[in-house]
């Protein structure tokens, strides 16, 4: 059965917002997964219950309609990738023959002429995913997007290795890995196309932008853990999470591993809010939306979390919260005890940080 664990609001002061679209968007997204017959019959029958339209419409909320689509259809797809071959499928517990066939789909995104996995459902979808990241993006977001596709692909072989041998990574490994086996430095690229604009490089590979890019992926994973430890756990076998990291190293309790994990994202968040503002005062205005951009994308990953039957799991309903808290539990402006990412926390004067502290917009 689930977790029994009840999940109280968590604090989000980033106003949700959602394009007119959406509702389209689901349907769409449902006919091209039909279209592509991605994953298994039973799978893309769940993935097409899940509002990813709605996901997507969220993350974009004033963007391109092409390019919600395409963020919809390529979301879909990555669960395909993620429930039918990792955690659902064989191949999950096989990392040497996962990372064959991820190198494969890999070459398929690269060139999508090539005559690789000719007729695998998978590789077919891929195809038209790049077609039009070309026709709505440039070379160089076509680019990053093969290379983020390489970094998840990359991140989810390691998880099936820990998988096959049923072992737990430690905090440290798994903070890590968890910016990349989240999918969220894929859709990066899609926040510039969506609005048809191209951050230059002396501003995305700035430390404090690629600071504030890797925070915000961490606030999604650790929402997404936090919101589906539920699902996970009652659904048995091997799973990974920040929740049962904790449990396992350090010896916590699911209830005080859920406190812990809510007071490290709340100290991100703070951190982030702080770093983001900061950055938007001095950036261009193409900074300055993707900057928003990463915000509709905590934002409308929180939102759909709570709302998505991905999550609540109706039948055998998941104790998540409804809304959402205006305050941190901890704004402390204290580096977390993570060595990954506790350089965040040098990027901002110490006078700054404490300015911030206890001063983020209030959720609308």
């Amino acid at each position: 059965m689930g977790s029994g664990l009840a999940v109280p609001p968590i604090f989000s002061p980033i106003p949700p917002a959602i394009h007119p679209c959406h509702r389209d968007a689901d349907v769409q997204t449902a006919a091209w997964a039909e279209t592509f017959r991605i994953g298994s019959d039973e799978l893309r029958g769940r993935l097409v219950t899940q509002a990813i339209g709605t996901f997507a419409a969220r993350i974009l909320p004033e963007g391109r309609e092409e390019v919600v689509s395409l963020l919809a259809d390529f979301v879909l797809w990555l669960f395909g990738v993620d429930d039918g071959h990792c955690e659902e499928g064989e191949l999950g517990h096989r990392p040497g023959d996962l990372a064959g066939e991820l190198h494969r789909l890999l070459r398929v995104a690269q060139n999508p002429e090539a005559p690789v996995l000719q007729g695998d459902p998978l590789a077919a979808g891929l195809r038209d995913l790049r077609l039009r990241v070309d026709r709505y993006g440039t070379s160089g977001q076509a680019a990053r997007w093969v290379d983020a596709l390489r970094e998840y692909f990359f991140s989810v072989v390691w998880e099936a290795a820990h998988r096959r041998a049923g072992t737990v990574p430690d905090l440290d490994d798994y903070t890590l890995m968890r910016l990349y086996d989240g999918a969220t430095s894929v859709v990066l690229p899609m926040l510039e196309m969506g609005y048809g604009f191209e951050l230059q490089p002396h501003e995305r590979d700035a430390t404090a932008v690629r600071a504030a890019t890797e925070m915000a992926s961490f606030i999604i994973t650790w929402d997404n853990d936090i919101l589906s430890y539920h699902k996970e756990k009652r659904a048995g076998g091997y799973y990974l999470n920040a929740l049962r990291v904790m449990e396992e190293h350090a010896g916590l309790s699911p209830e005080k591993a859920l406190h812990t994990a809510i007071v490290q994202r709340d100290r991100v968040m703070t951190l982030y809010m702080r770093l983001t503002e900061h950055l938007a005062e001095r950036g261009s205005p193409q900074l300055r939306q993707y900057l928003l951009s990463l915000g509709h994308f905590i934002r409308g990953a929180q939102d759909w979390g709570i709302t998505s039957i991905r999550y609540t799991t109706p039948e055998d309903p998941a104790d998540i919260p409804s809304f959402f808290r205006d305050t941190p539990t901890d704004n402390s402006d204290e580096p977390l005890d993570i060595p990954v990412v506790s350089w965040w926390w040098d990027l901002l004067p110490r006078d700054s940080r404490a300015a911030g502290a206890g001063t983020a917009q209030q959720t609308a």
